[in-house]
């Protein structure tokens, strides 16, 4: 079994590089591994189930993060074996299975029927950590799929790296904390605008987090243009048209964080295409994005209130990293700096990705809510048992905080405790400031980078 290195690439300070490109690369280029949340995760996993299946968008770490836990690994991609590998997934999948457990099954989606043929050496087996899978896309076609794998399979959501993996938060402020109500609220933050602006555009991508300057930017443009040219039609083998995905990606990135209809984005993207285009199009599209884990929907929240408030219901719309928003919009930290309501909108996909993050390291899960009123939390973190928390996601500054804070309070007030929990905690969650405060009111004020799981 494969040791993970204790060694991480270490805070790199102001500026995270950007004003800073005489070194490009960081010392421990390509040498150690960064430890990720999900690896306790997997390990739990793997001990109480036969197989675990990682699923996520591609660049994120997943087969490095599994090679991590793996005995042995089969690349079912790999050019020089694609074809026997097919041909013995359709004849004889049992030869493909033979290894030292756990065994890596890297993008099993291209072979759909080992699917089945693990559920059944699972069985014969009776013994956990057996598999690992790992798949960037759903498998194009799923006829070839019988069982559900209920019982046998275990699943888990990867995303590119938060900021407390790549090693830009301290993670001082950790979210089992404010659910525990324990531990002083206090810790002093060392990210400043320009920072954060370089980080929502470099992203969490594990490669770039090695690099510095205009090379940790370049893999965000890079990723995009894989997904136009080639990834969103390769995964169910239709061919979609690379100015369209375009277009699309880039009305995405306008409305992110937002409830808005497949309609809406429809008459966005008309402006700029010339030919025949309907929300049933924009729809497939959209559909083929999720199949490749680049965007996600977060569900609304609907709780038990003291009054009749109507709660819209409709989802909000985020890309996988914010990253791919601004390599969509062809912006970079400079820009951000300048827009500061676009740069409000990348920094809300920022903080929801490491919230799902650390929230699903605890069990829990991300919503949000908004009702017909106006009233709206950008982030309710919910953990198994009920206990809930309330987060605003503001920029920063004092007005702003303000504002936040008078929110959440709200919103908690409008809660009908004698029906469900009161909320474990309210926070702001900062671009910036000074540090993590837990003000007068009991609102806590965290900086991103002071969060943690």
């Amino acid at each position: 079994m494969r040791q993970i290195s204790e060694n991480t690439c270490p805070f790199i300070g102001t500026a995270i590089g950007y004003t800073e490109e005489k070194e490009l690369f960081g010392e421990d280029m390509a040498v150690s591994y960064k430890k990720r949340i999900v690896d306790a995760l997997l390990t739990e996993k793997l001990a109480s189930k036969g197989a675990v299946l990682i699923e996520g968008p591609k660049w994120c770490g997943k087969t490095t993060t599994a090679l991590q836990q793996a005995g042995s690994v089969l690349y079912l991609s790999d050019p020089k074996r694609l074809e026997m590998n097919m041909v013995l997934a359709d004849t004889d999948p049992q030869t493909l299975l033979e290894g030292q457990t756990p065994r890596l099954m890297d993008e099993w989606q291209i072979a759909p029927k080992l699917w089945d043929a693990i559920r059944f050496e699972v069985d014969q087996r009776s013994q956990f950590g057996q598999f690992i899978l790992t798949g960037s896309s759903v498998p194009p076609d799923r006829s070839e799929i019988h069982h559900t794998g209920t019982g046998r399979f275990s699943w888990l959501k990867m995303r590119p790296m938060s900021l407390m993996e790549s090693g830009e938060s301290n993670g001082s402020v950790s979210l089992g904390m404010l659910f525990s109500g324990t531990g002083t609220i206090f810790s002093e933050n060392k990210l400043n605008l320009e920072d954060v602006c370089f980080l929502m555009c470099r992203g969490g991508w594990p490669m770039a987090t090695y690099l510095k300057g205009k090379l940790a930017l370049n893999q965000a443009f890079d990723y995009c243009d894989a997904i136009i040219h080639n990834d969103i039609s390769r995964v169910d083998g239709v061919k979609r048209d690379p100015l369209r995905v375009e277009n699309l990606m880039k009305s995405l990135a306008r409305n992110q964080g937002q409830s808005v209809s497949d309609s809406l984005i429809c008459a966005d993207m008309k402006a700029n295409d010339a030919s025949f285009l309907s929300p049933d199009t924009v729809h497939s599209y959209i559909t083929a994005l999720k199949e490749i884990f680049v965007v996600e929907d977060v569900p609304s929240w609907n709780p038990n209130l003291r009054s009749k408030t109507a709660i819209r219901s409709s989802d909000t719309r985020y890309f996988v990293d914010p990253s791919i928003a601004t390599a969509s919009l062809g912006i970079g930290p400079g820009d951000l700096m300048f827009d500061l309501e676009t740069c409000g909108l990348v920094f809300e996909t920022l903080a929801i990705r490491d919230l799902h993050i650390y929230a699903e390291a605890l069990d829990g899960s991300v919503s949000h809510y908004h009702d017909k009123n106006g009233l709206e939390c950008d982030a309710v973190i919910h953990l198994r048992g009920g206990s809930y928390g309330l987060v605003e996601i503001k920029i920063g500054g004092d007005s702003a905080i303000e504002q936040g804070a008078k929110n959440l309070k709200k919103l908690s007030g409008l809660i009908d405790t004698t029906r469900m929990k009161k909320p474990s905690f309210l926070l702001v969650l900062t671009a910036v400031g000074s540090g993590a405060y837990r003000r007068p009111d009991g609102v806590c004020v965290v900086p991103i980078g002071c969060l943690g799981v």
